[in-house]
């Protein structure tokens, strides 16, 4: 059976590095592992890439830097931090880059396998048939299209990441409505504690942003309910 996707894994403590390592294998993945930033960037550059798990803290170049050089090379790639660092500033640091989920050591394999299934699946690799460029969604005087992660504004159009498009998916199925913190937890973060809520705060400052260009298209913070996609008619 061929691999699902190919990863790559960049950890420092050769230990954790290859024990990871063999638990992906055996989870049918292809895996690239490399033990400090220099050496991923020139693996990331050498090969097609699906998806990136990157240590925080990483020897010649630190992992928030390696990811911040990998969002200039593809922007829709997810990328998952590992990182022993727990405190919710490190967190929201590596989400401001771009990251897509933290996990903190120590993990369970079964944890770090279930998220990369989770972002794969939502990525076009798991999806044969594939939202054709034309099917777009409208937001206001924007244009969205989900399965390509693509956001275009007249003739600019962004890529998204994974958890950006979802989002941004989520709350368009659902426009002028509230819909409520957990329920968007569940759907795209799969959970809901403290660092998943503070995660989709900063995903929809992101959005707010990106939309920013249309004054008709609010992003309304439903205090102590959750939020609501304010598009005018």
């Amino acid at each position: 059976m061929n691999a699902k996707a190919t990863l790559l894994y960049v950890e420092d403590d050769d230990s954790l590095r290859y024990v990871t390592q063999d638990n992906l294998s055996l989870a049918n993945y292809q895996v690239v592992a490399c033990a400090d930033g220099q050496a991923a960037l020139e693996a990331f550059r050498d090969q097609p890439i699906d998806l990136c798990i990157i240590d925080v803290m990483l020897p010649k170049i630190d992992g928030l830097a390696v990811a911040r050089k990998i969002r200039q090379l593809n922007n829709q790639i997810p990328i998952l931090f590992l990182s022993a660092k727990c405190l919710k500033e490190d967190r929201i640091a590596g989400l401001k880059l771009g990251a897509d989920d933290y996990v903190t050591k120590p993990f369970s394999i079964e944890e770090l396998v279930l998220k990369v299934d989770i972002f794969l699946r939502r990525s076009k690799l798991s999806q044969p048939t594939v939202t054709p460029a034309n099917n777009l969604a409208t937001i206001g005087s924007y244009r969205f299209n989900e399965a390509q992660q693509q956001l275009i504004y007249q003739d600019e159009t962004r890529d998204l990441t994974h958890r950006e498009s979802a989002l941004l998916g989520y709350l368009n199925a659902h426009v002028n409505q509230v819909v409520k913190r957990e329920d968007i937890l569940a759907a795209i973060w799969g959970e809901d504690d403290y660092f998943a809520g503070r995660s989709l705060d900063v995903f929809i400052s992101r959005l707010r942003k990106y939309l920013q260009k249309d004054s008709t298209i609010l992003i309304e913070n439903i205090h102590g309910v959750g939020f609501r996609l304010l598009v005018a008619e």
